[in-house]
């Protein structure tokens, strides 16, 4: 699809970049066999991700939840679903989602096609069944329509999956500050207090870069950061029964990091000034607290680096693109 660009009432250009391009130095994206990417597929994902019929009460959308202009995020603790309820985690950036292995913090949802039933059947986010939001779809002469040319099929719970993640796999970002610097696009990109908290984040003195990592500043891996030294939340434990995986959560990525506060799986932090005070002093005594997380003992120099270098992660192009929002 072609780039265009729009204007707004006050006369700032914004654009409408091209779906499914992918960012210099990130790897192709794999289409599951039958949810192979074409437009029609796209434009029913994208109605379905943002309309509430999906919720039981019909008032919650994916995009209640998972806000363009947060990077897919929330700014709340926990959100808020179906009749009221809270829910129980805070909800991550949804940015490059078609790149991860598995999903859930605690990994135990293997393809992007399944996880879509997650927060369908969940009490506290859409506190609804697939069958009964195909049964409502397929009285909608809109949607029906769509369905046929999208999959050839009705409004059923393989077309709701397939299309929901189809437009889920095209939220790439991967065009920030740090990007353009890196790739050599745009020569000073980057602060000179960010390349330096750049420097710091990917030494052995703080480690960051160890399970922040790759091109997606994650390696998927399951750690315990030492936040508490009793948790609520068992994390991986839930999935596995593992002592050893108690209170160990998905490393997130970091790429806009700084439109996706609060912080931590339970949003208990409300900045990045406190997450990275939380890794400098170490954190709270855990049995299965990763080895790589001790005192750094930064100065206040060094803590602004880092929060510069954390900041140039934002994709100010990703979070305005208007081909992902509700138009």
């Amino acid at each position: 699809m072609a780039s265009s660009c729009t204007k707004e009432n006050d006369n700032t250009e914004v654009a409408k970049l091209d779906i499914m391009e992918i960012p210099v130095g990130f790897p192709s994206i794999v289409h599951p066999q039958g949810n192979e990417y074409s437009q029609e597929r796209w434009d029913l994902g994208k109605k379905l991700f943002y309309d509430p019929i999906l919720s039981r009460d019909g008032m919650v959308s994916c995009a209640s939840c998972h806000d363009p202009a947060l990077s897919f995020a929330d700014n709340q603790v926990v959100s808020l679903g179906s009749d009221g309820l809270l829910g129980t985690r805070n909800a991550p950036s949804l940015a490059n989602v078609a790149y991860h292995p598995y999903y859930t913090r605690e990994g135990g949802i293997p393809t992007l096609e399944m996880q879509i039933l997650v927060p369908i059947q969940e009490h506290n986010e859409f506190n609804n069944n697939i069958v009964v939001i195909a049964d409502t779809l397929s009285k909608n002469s809109e949607y029906v329509q769509m369905a046929q040319l999208a999959y050839n099929q009705e409004p059923n719970a393989f077309v709701i999956t397939r299309a929901l993640s189809q437009f889920e796999r095209s939220l790439i970002s991967g065009q920030s500050a740090y990007d353009l610097e890196m790739n050599y696009e745009l020569e000073g990109s980057m602060s000179e207090s960010a390349i330096r908290g750049m420097r710091l984040f990917e030494s052995e003195r703080t480690n960051c870069s160890t399970c922040h990592s790759g091109f997606n500043f994650t390696n998927y891996s399951f750690e315990n950061n030492g936040l508490y030294d009793d948790y609520p939340d068992n994390g991986r434990e839930r999935l596995t029964q593992a002592p050893s995986d108690r209170a160990r959560f998905k490393v997130p990525s970091l790429r806009n990091v700084a439109l996706t506060s609060p912080y931590m799986h339970d949003g208990s932090m409300a900045s990045l000034s406190e997450v990275i005070e939380h890794y400098n002093t170490g954190g709270k005594v855990h049995q299965n607290k990763s080895e790589l997380i001790k005192p750094l003992n930064l100065s206040p120099e060094e803590k602004s680096d880092l929060l510069a270098f954390l900041d140039a992660l934002t994709d100010h192009k990703f979070v305005n693109n208007k081909n992902l929002d509700n138009e």
